[in-house]
Formats: C-alpha cells, structure tokens, sequence
C-alpha cells in the first residue's frame, strides 16, 4: 500500500505538523514490532513511537498534543482519534480489496466456525479494533465477519446482517435434540437446542451464497448452551439413568427461550436458575444467586431440580464428572 502524505492527510481528516523529508509511506501498522521499512505508524504511546521510528517508520498518526517530535524528518499527523483515523484508512483499503462485511450474531459466529470446513478464504474479525485493523489490512481474504456491531459499523457503516427469512424447518425436538430439514434433506436428532435453529439456517444460508464449504455433520453443542446429565455426587452420567440435568449457559437470552420451551412442552419438571447476585433473569422473579464454585455444588446437591440452568460458569465445576458420556 503505497500513498502520499497529501493522500493520507485527506484520508484521515489529519494535520501534518512539520514539515518532512518523506512523500509517502509503503504501508501501515498500529503494531511498533510490525514496523517495516517506509510505514505508516498509528498510536499515540510514546514508548511505541519510539520503537516505531527505531524501525524506520515514515510517519506517526497520534491524537494526544502532549507528544513530541523526536525526529523532523518523518511526517507527524495529528488527528481527532487515533481509531477513527486506522478505519478511514482502512475503507480506502476495502474500496481496493472489493471485500465483503457481514455482522454476525455472537451463536451464528460460534456455528459458522463450527461446521465451515474451511477457513482460509474468511476472516472472523477480533473485537480488538487493533488486531482488527492489522486483520483487515494484511489479510488476503475477501469475506469478513465480526460480532462487534459498534466496531463492524465503524470498518463498514453499511455492514450486512446475514438473511433472516431462510429455508428450513424443524421436524421434532427435545430441549437437547433437533431433528430438522434443511436444503431438502432431514437431519436426524442432532445435538442442538430446537431455539438456535435459525441461527444455525442462516449461517447455512451464508455458507451457499458465499460459495463456503461446510458440513452439518460436525454439529454439536455450543459453548452457550452445554447440558450435562448428573447423579446426586454431581458426577456425569446418561440421560436414562438420571432426570436432573445442568445446563451451563453463557447468555441470560437462552435461558429464558429454554424456560419457555420447559413450560409447554414439559410441565411435570421443576427448573432452577442459578446466577451470580443481583443478575436479572427475564421472567423469573428469584433466582439463586451463587458467590463462587463451591455454592453452586452445594446448591446443586441440596435442591430438587431436573433442570439446572447456571449462568456464567462452565461444566468444570462439576469436578466429579469420572466419565464423560453422551446425553442419549
């Protein structure tokens, strides 16, 4: 990426506070260890310009008025912000690239991931408006996807969600099972929520319009929503031998969908919440809140449930489990 300072400034909406040797630069980098030969650095971290101009920087973007110009020779640019400069920067770079950007739900990111069979030709964008700038400008690929709706309307403003009306639709359920059809062939009792098939219809969706490989078969629970069938010593065991489950979720949403789901299809079970204090569920009035791990497992021994939904921790607690067996 080669462009003059002149082009830059008008990019960046920037002020050149010197008056340089250099014309242009050949690339750029928020990264000092990244710096090569001629770049664009942007930070305004003293320690890190420093570094920067050690490894050849050609000129610095920064926002606070507070740095100085350690070496006259290289263009110093002062702008409002320092991000809002890296993502101007950044949709000159993505008119080139003719990439495409596409906003994510966090669980259609989680089965994206899941059944592509191939990520070389996509890009899921960090959160870190940093590494997702050194994503975006050095990554080859043409489809991007990210999860940050703030962050991914700064790269893109006119960023696309993925198709909400798809085909497909759900032949039968259990809370833990899905059979359902989708591209005219059925899949059979496939471990997923009966709640998450839209979010896994439109990733489907995605995968055929962008020409991405991808398999069903690798379809599995979530890291949101993790069932594990327990005895009375908390240790993991087969559904048949146990009516008590506990549902570790990482999302207040699926735990009110999962509630919902137990209500009418379900009415002869007793469902218990657990959740850090002061954390409001949707549509339940007292759930129990725990300080740490021991609590729950002590809550989870003491109260008769046959559904345990526990709210910001994972399975590990069950620090019982012998085995770990399949839930059908």
């Amino acid at each position: 990426m080669i462009m003059t300072i002149d082009a830059l400034l008008n990019l960046t909406d920037g002020v050149l506070l010197n008056t340089p040797q250099i014309q242009a630069i050949e690339g750029a980098t928020v990264y000092p260890s990244k710096v090569e030969h001629g770049d664009l650095f942007i930070s305004s971290d003293p320690e890190e310009i420093a570094a920067a101009i050690a490894n050849d920087a050609y000129a610095v973007i920064y926002d606070d008025a507070a740095i100085k110009h350690t070496d006259e020779d290289i263009a110093w640019i002062k702008v409002h912000s320092i991000k809002d400069a890296a993502f101007k920067l950044l949709r000159y770079v993505i008119l080139e690239k003719e990439a495409g950007f596409h906003l994510l739900l966090e669980h259609e990111s989680t089965f994206l991931k899941m059944i592509l069979l191939q990520k070389n030709n996509i890009a899921f964008i960090s959160d870190d408006w940093r590494r997702a700038f050194e994503q975006i400008l050095n990554s080859p690929q043409k489809i991007f996807v990210g999860t940050d709706e703030a962050l991914m309307k700064q790269i893109k403003p006119d960023v696309r969600k993925l198709k909400s009306d798809v085909d497909g639709y759900i032949v039968s359920d259990t809370l833990f099972r899905t059979t359902f059809k989708v591209n005219n062939y059925i899949y059979q009792d496939k471990e997923l929520a009966p709640f998450h098939i839209n979010y896994l219809l439109r990733v489907v969706d995605f995968c055929e319009r962008e020409e991405l490989p991808y398999s069903i078969d690798r379809l599995k629970y979530t890291r949101h929503f993790v069932p594990v069938f327990i005895d009375r010593a908390l240790n993991a065991t087969r559904s048949g031998k146990s009516d008590r489950v506990v549902i570790f979720v990482d999302n207040l949403e699926d735990i009110d969908k999962a509630r919902e789901y137990i209500k009418y299809n379900g009415t002869w079970a007793k469902s218990i919440v657990l959740t850090p204090p002061k954390t409001k569920v949707e549509n339940l009035t007292r759930p129990m809140w725990f300080e740490n791990e021991d609590e729950v497992r002590e809550i989870l021994k003491s109260t008769h449930f046959n559904y345990a939904f526990v709210y910001t921790l994972d399975k590990s607690i069950l620090n019982q489990i012998k085995e770990e067996y399949s839930l059908f």
